[in-house]
């Protein structure tokens, strides 16, 4: 008879590493895991918040905001002063002082939708789209940029019209309102073209979208001339478009003669604007996920 095979003792399995050094398990597993990347969002925006605000003042846009009501102020007020002041009751310093601020206004949202399509042109929105940030952060980044230069626009628009003359006549409160509906209307005009830069995607075509309404509404308003020096076919759009509108309302605080029935009109085209930002927002931010 044969000698029986020998059973090999059973191979001793190696206790994990954890467990050899007295550790714990769960830290070595720890070691081979991903980690997750933390996302702050607030830290977001004020990374982008930095480069909008460092990126305006790179490309000049606080000289032009100076420079815009500036020249504006120049080249009405000097050569139609003579003339609109030998009205009866007339300062044509205090007549242009709203469609000075109104346009300085008008600058910063065209500087707004010209920042929203670079960023589209130059693929910036793409790479943000595949980063772990929320599209709500990119946007109130801009927003908060285009409020700061907003913010420098109203006040180089005020000193431009102390200089040609304009006085406060309606006290704190008349400039608070006056400052006040400027300031609403500029935020909700700067949204409507930060929607506007986002679907236009190219330069050309947002300066060309934001020139012309800006130029035909300035000029065919009520902002340099009054309404009775218009002809009479035209009066009807020049009294009632958002341009003549708001420069009445603003002329009826500066002076402390504003009442709702005057202010009425400019709040319901402050109303419209608001509705368009909204639906031109989500049009650019939906063209920007896809």
């Amino acid at each position: 008879m044969g000698t029986p095979a020998a059973v090999n003792p059973p191979t001793a399995v190696n206790p994990p590493a954890a467990h050899r050094s007295g550790g714990d398990a769960s830290g070595a597993l720890a070691l081979t895991l991903p980690v997750e990347p933390q996302v702050r969002p607030l830290q977001q925006w004020w990374v982008l918040t930095q480069r909008g605000i460092a990126k305006v003042v790179r490309n000049g846009e606080f000289i032009f905001a100076f420079v815009s009501p500036a020249f504006l102020a120049i080249c009405f007020y000097l050569p139609l002063r003579s003339i609109m002041d030998s009205a009866p009751g007339m300062s044509y310093g205090q007549f242009l002082m709203p469609i000075i601020v109104l346009q300085s206004v008008g600058f910063a949202a065209s500087s707004a939708a010209m920042r929203a399509a670079l960023d589209s042109a130059e693929g910036i929105n793409t790479r943000f789209r595949v980063l772990p940030m929320s599209s709500v952060v990119p946007m109130s980044a801009r927003t908060v940029t285009n409020l700061v230069l907003l913010a420098v626009s109203l006040a180089c628009a005020a000193i431009a019209c102390l200089l040609i003359g304009w006085r406060p006549e309606g006290g704190v409160a008349g400039v608070l309102g006056l400052f006040g509906l400027a300031a609403l209307f500029g935020t909700l005009l700067a949204l409507v073209a930060d929607g506007i830069g986002l679907l236009a995607g190219s330069p050309e075509a947002t300066s060309q979208s934001m020139a012309l309404p800006t130029l035909i509404l300035g000029m065919l308003s009520t902002g340099f001339v009054p309404l009775s020096q218009f002809p009479e076919w035209i009066q009807p759009f020049v009294r009632n478009q958002p341009i003549s509108q708001l420069a009445d309302s603003m002329r009826a605080l500066d002076s402390g003669s504003a009442t709702w029935d005057i202010l009425r009109p400019s709040m319901w085209w402050c109303a419209g604007l608001a509705v368009t930002a909204v639906v031109l927002l989500w049009l650019g931010n939906r063209k920007v996920r896809t």
